[in-house]
């Protein structure tokens, strides 16, 4: 069946337009949406929408000893929850394959952008320093997850505020005006590759024939912060120069719906 789906999107593609309508193979589906607060109970959260696809983003924090070899920093932890209500073909359980990728790909934007100065999450060295725990639940797949995700969870740290804490105690019913200081601004951006064609934004139709894909996650200077490959067949360096190229100039429009 999905050959038949690939041949069929490959003949739309070569017409210049996308198997949900898109008059341009490089557009990403509007409306974008970014909500911030969402959620009383999260330190930060945030709900993002592009196309049909809907995810949300929440940040909650504690208190940990500081990794040994990292006594002067505190950390972030991504999950991401895919849950059956979203996409009939997930299933409840242990994180999936697909699951641990979208959290270790959105994580890895945040920490190699610098985004978040760890140091400044240091109370006490080697004994007190925050954590934040960040989730990521999928409302409704209709792909590009990783995108929408990363949007998430950005727009979700901007939201942050600590609660009130008196040297030994959290409380998370009094949060602070102290909100998280963010260095940059990390913007992920998928782009695929099918037979000869680019696209960005897959729908989860399109995602199920693709060869390969890029997340090309840069700063708003242009700054490559990661990459990550997918898919299962290899690009040359001539794609990639293409997919940074078209992932940079589509993370303008994300940035712009981040506010």
């Amino acid at each position: 069946m999905h050959k038949g789906i690939k041949s069929h999107l490959l003949k739309i593609l070569d017409a210049g337009r996308r198997l949900d309508g898109r008059a341009n193979i490089l557009e990403i589906r509007k409306p974008v949406k970014v909500e911030k607060g969402i959620s009383n109970t999260a330190e930060g959260s945030s709900k993002v929408s592009i196309g049909d696809t809907e995810v949300l983003a929440g940040v909650k924090v504690e208190i940990s000893e500081p990794y040994p070899d990292r006594p002067d920093e505190g950390t972030i932890m991504v999950g991401a929850e895919l849950i059956p209500l979203s996409n009939p073909e997930f299933e409840s359980g242990p994180p999936t394959i697909q699951a641990i990728e979208l959290a270790r790909v959105v994580d890895r934007g945040i920490r190699e952008s610098k985004a978040v100065d760890f140091k400044k999450l240091c109370i006490k060295q080697a004994e007190k320093a925050w954590i934040l725990l960040i989730d990521i639940v999928v409302l409704n797949d209709d792909g590009n997850l990783i995108d929408a995700s990363a949007l998430a969870v950005l727009a979700a740290l901007q939201d942050m505020r600590f609660p009130e804490y008196d040297g030994e105690k959290i409380d998370y019913k009094k949060k602070t005006d102290n909100g998280l200081e963010l260095n940059k601004e990390p913007i992920a951006v998928t782009v695929s590759k099918v037979g000869k064609h680019f696209i960005v934004d897959p729908t989860l139709s399109e995602e199920k024939v693709i060869d390969s894909r890029l997340t090309v996650t840069t700063t708003k200077d242009g700054t490559i912060c990661a990459l990550q490959k997918g898919g299962e067949y290899t690009i040359s360096e001539d794609d990639v120069s293409r997919m940074i190229d078209i992932g940079i100039e589509k993370s303008k429009l994300l940035r712009q719906a981040l506010g």
